[in-house]
């Protein structure tokens, strides 16, 4: 095997896989990118048997072949090359170890056959549909902050993603809850994907995906089968397990009877509660929200550091009540925001809120209260 290719090209395409691969291994392939070069074109591949990326680049191959070799380290070096070098990947005379020149600069890296690399089996895959790459990104940004950190309730590692019929309208929901918030986003439900199964999307396939976005445009094909999910790019594809568990019902803790409405500016509200949270308990993070006629104060009180006092103007017309929440909570909430008001339905203070986007009725969020 014999690769020349710009330092750029290379470097772009490393980070993108390295990223999948996991700083401590057991399987010690498993630390490794597998790199395969044929007809022009050099493939990277990396996985944590649960994700797997591949990546296709146009390279110079002056011999085809394949081989693995440490992620990390190779992305490293390629990394700390100067710009606009040209980089050439070979064997060394035993073909058991990778060779990287550019300039005056050599490295050789401990490898490992391809041959010991696992491949993820796509499998048949029941469902594909297409999702431009902005709708797909807004599902996973306005969704992805409310995944569960605890590992105890896998099934809220991830995102559910599944088909809906509302209200006579064929729709696609993504959905993420840890138990204290929810968030649900909704967009209409693209050709292929009625009768899809629901997945829940692990947490490390949705950041991947979502970094992946960021330098995406146009359209990004998706397939769907009961166990796996596979997204493909331009020249990525990436492929992953989906989380075996059963999402709960999460039309059960959304409230239907929240008849007090408080519409307040958005970015005024995440303003001041993060000023006045700033002598909040680490811990709690408790903010106290008092509502009274067209006006919001907001209280903190911390018998370790102090207290806050704030105060906004808002329109609200029902009687008075106070209500306590979680500082970070509301400003993760408040921060998926596009337009200039955020809209509070509330029933009393131990019931969960409803907080949506005034101009935005495809997403809607609920927080729990806290007790201050």
């Amino acid at each position: 095997m014999k690769i020349t290719i710009e330092r750029g090209a290379l470097l772009k395409a490393l980070n993108h896989v390295q990223s999948v691969v996991e700083r401590r291994n057991t399987i010690q392939v498993l630390s490794n990118v597998m790199l395969k070069a044929e007809n022009d074109t050099l493939a990277l591949t990396a996985t944590d048997l649960e994700i797997e990326m591949r990546e296709k680049l146009a390279a110079e191959i002056s011999e085809a072949g394949s081989i693995t070799a440490p992620a990390h380290i190779l992305y490293d070096i390629v990394r700390k090359l100067p710009e606009g070098a040209q980089v050439t990947l070979s064997l060394d005379e035993t073909e058991s170890r990778l060779q990287l020149i550019s300039g005056k600069s050599s490295f050789t890296l401990q490898s490992l056959p391809a041959s010991d690399f696992p491949d993820i089996e796509i499998g048949d895959m029941s469902h594909s549909f297409t999702l431009p790459a902005d709708d797909l990104r807004r599902l996973i940004e306005k969704s992805r902050f409310a995944i569960s950190g605890d590992e105890t309730r896998y099934y809220l590692n991830g995102i559910y993603l599944h088909a809906v019929e509302d209200e006579g309208k064929s729709l696609l929901r993504a959905v993420a809850t840890d138990g204290h918030r929810l968030a649900l986003v909704e967009m209409p439900q693209p050709k292929g994907a009625d009768a899809m199964p629901s997945i829940i999307v692990p947490r490390k396939t949705v950041n991947e995906v979502h970094k992946l976005l960021e330098e995406t445009e146009g359209e990004v094909a998706i397939q769907v089968s009961e166990t796996k999910i596979n997204f493909a790019f331009a020249h990525i594809v990436l492929t992953s397990k989906l989380i075996d568990g059963k999402f709960p019902d999460y039309n059960r803790v959304i409230p239907t009877k929240n008849d007090k409405t408080l519409t307040v500016d958005a970015k005024a509200f995440g303003q001041t509660v993060d000023r006045v949270a700033a002598v909040a308990s680490e811990k709690s993070r408790a903010v106290k929200l008092g509502l009274q006629a067209d006006s919001l104060t907001f209280t903190v009180s911390n018998p370790e550091s102090g207290s806050g006092h704030d105060e906004l103007s808002a329109a609200y017309a029902s009687e008075p009540m106070e209500i306590g929440f979680n500082a970070s909570y509301l400003l993760d909430i408040t921060a998926q925001f596009d337009s200039d008001n955020a809209v509070f339905e509330l029933a009393d203070s131990s019931a969960p809120t409803i907080i949506r986007d005034e101009k935005d009725n495809t997403a809607l969020y609920v927080l729990m209260p806290m007790r201050v």
